[in-house]
């Protein structure tokens, strides 16, 4: 038997108790189309943040839209 080297998180475990249970798979689908709202949500939640703290305007999008940002690797 393997065990995990670090404990679950508080997420973890509370999503492990509360789906102990199979779910239909239109449930399943509903589950993580939910997760994924949530998460996505944090995410332009804190992308907005950033926005606000550096005072960024749509010209600043458009730079770095069209900046490349990494290097590709030479072979």
């Amino acid at each position: 038997m393997q065990t995990i080297a670090q404990p679950l998180t508080n997420t973890q475990l509370e999503i492990l108790k509360t789906f102990s249970h199979k779910l239909g798979e239109k449930d399943l689908i509903e589950l993580r189309k939910t997760l994924a709202e949530f998460f996505a949500k944090r995410a332009i939640e804190a992308a907005n943040k950033v926005w606000d703290e550096k005072g960024w305007t749509d010209k600043d999008v458009d730079r770095l839209l069209n900046t490349k940002l990494r290097k590709r690797q030479q072979k």
